[in-house]
């Protein structure tokens, strides 16, 4: 019997803020492709921030791909990979990184899902539940990009359990 691959998809951010909401967006839209398009092993979550107690969520997962609005100097998106040596400590628990959950998460159960960050710029901030036309632009980028991805990761695992179930 062929076990699949534990996935969780958590975009985290704050919709009432514009292009801050970039990262529940994503998973509203990928909750209803996954309607039409089920994967099995698929998990989706979506909170404001980051929070400890995430560590004990992706315990159990093998891989976790997280998702998020970015101020940072991309075109569109980037799609890296999470190094939980980058943790760091804010002077609040209100900016808990990925890399922070993910070496803590190594810390309490000595292990870590493989794990990445699909930032998606955003350029609008402003107190409004809408995303600006530049951050959907780039939320329907990411999106198709991210689909191909998880196509290319599921087709790999199918292809390596087909060789060990035979």
């Amino acid at each position: 019997m062929t076990r699949h691959k534990r996935i969780l998809i958590y975009g985290y951010g704050n919709p009432g803020r514009q292009d801050d909401g970039l990262g529940a967006a994503f998973i509203e839209k990928l909750e209803a492709w996954l309607k039409i398009h089920p994967v099995a092993g698929v998990n989706l979550d979506c909170n404001y921030q980051l929070n400890i107690e995430d560590a004990e969520l992706i315990a159990h997962k093998d891989l976790v791909i997280f998702v998020d609005a970015s101020q940072e100097d991309i075109k569109h998106f980037s799609f890296t990979q999470v190094d939980p040596s980058d943790a760091r400590v804010e002077f609040t628990m209100h900016a808990v990184s990925p890399a922070f959950v993910v070496d803590l998460c190594k810390k309490m159960y000595h292990r870590a899902p493989e794990t990445y960050l699909l930032h998606i710029k955003g350029h609008e901030w402003d107190f409004v539940e809408k995303l600006s036309d530049k951050a959907q632009h780039n939320l329907e980028l990411a999106f198709s990009f991210f689909i191909k991805r998880l196509a290319e990761m599921i087709s790999i695992e199918d292809a390596v359990s087909q060789r060990t179930d035979h």
